[in-house]
């Protein structure tokens, strides 16, 4: 396959494929999400980087989980059923990592109903699978880099950095150690930090002092829940003004694509910054309205809003159909 021939020649972060696709908890598609097993598939599959959604345990280690909330993915309910909250939610940060360790995780569910989210994928409470902490997962795809001679980089976002202050915990501080124990350190290296918190993006800059590269994650909404204001930061003031701190922003589908097929600005402003966009999520089991397939939603954001990357939770899709077209449409 040329273009996964091409991925595995490259070890510098300076000469990453574009566009850039990124495997969203894994191939989640496939397997249940940030399971190491959903990592070890999307490495196989050549995805060019892996996505880590990270939170706390109690005992401050990084684990890899999409949510600070474990009920959704995991039997917590019913190996400790008196440790949820007064919200009846069951906290990652309310069990140490050994307790933690001792769950079965499976394909996500609805807390409330008990039902599979997305009932054609990987079958519900079935196989073992646990969740991994960031370390594991670290030393997982740079044992696999090794072996396979192919690099593969990794695309971690920080949950919830404000809530998990307001718990008493550092959660990014905590993190960035990580990333440097393990080599990522610097722009030249295979590894994006991405977070939806503004002030946390500014702090991961200037006061931590990330070298790295740094992504602003945007949600559709106009504000975030610790007071991001997402409707000021897509607009070309909030855009120049992200610039000083960031590399690029993690736009949602819809704020690249209307819900009547146009394109809006986004983009093109955020390029006009020299800021990457590498929106999400495509999902062939869950499109956007306005999408008519797979390959018609990557044609209208490859080749016509020309993003420079994409996280999807069918990794193996999105590099089948950029190979088969063999050079994109880039302005």
């Amino acid at each position: 396959m040329r273009y996964l021939f091409v991925l595995a020649t490259l070890p510098l972060m300076a000469q990453e494929p574009s566009p850039l696709i990124i495997a969203h908890r894994g191939a989640s598609g496939y397997l249940p999400e940030h399971t190491l097993e959903a990592k070890a598939m999307a490495h196989a599959m050549g995805a060019p980087f892996i996505e880590q959604d990270v939170v706390l345990s109690k005992d401050d280690v990084p684990i890899v989980l999409h949510d600070i909330h474990v009920d959704t993915i995991s039997n917590v309910a019913k190996r400790f059923p008196d440790r949820h909250r007064e919200d009846g939610r069951y906290y990652a940060l309310d069990f140490t990592l050994a307790e933690l360790k001792q769950l079965r995780v499976t394909e996500r569910f609805n807390a409330k109903t008990g039902l599979q989210v997305f009932p054609k994928r990987f079958p519900i409470h079935q196989s073992t699978f646990q969740i991994p902490t960031l370390e594991e997962e670290l030393q997982l795809i740079q044992g696999l880099n090794q072996s396979t001679g192919r690099q593969t980089g990794i695309y971690p976002e920080i949950k919830q950095p404000a809530w998990h202050r307001k718990e008493g915990h550092d959660i990014t501080r905590i993190v960035l150690a990580i990333l440097e124990k393990y080599g990522y350190k610097t722009k030249d290296d295979a590894c994006y930090v991405q977070c939806f918190e503004y002030e946390e993006v500014k702090r991961i800059r200037l006061e931590l002092g990330w070298k790295g590269r740094l992504i602003m994650l945007m949600s559709a909404g106009a504000k975030g829940s610790d007071g991001t204001d997402f409707a000021f930061l897509r607009s070309p003031a909030g855009l120049a003004e992200l610039k000083q701190v960031a590399d690029g922003i993690g736009p949602a589908l819809d704020s690249v694509i209307s819900a009547d097929r146009q394109l809006t600005s986004l983009v093109k402003e955020a390029h006009v910054h020299g800021l990457k966009v590498h929106p999400y999520t495509l999902r062939t089991d869950e499109l956007p309205k306005f999408a008519k397939s797979a390959e018609d939603l990557m044609d209208l954001l490859f080749n016509q809003a020309h993003v420079d990357g994409l996280f999807t939770d069918f990794p193996d899709v999105t590099l089948k159909w950029i190979e088969k077209k063999g050079s994109l449409t880039r302005p």
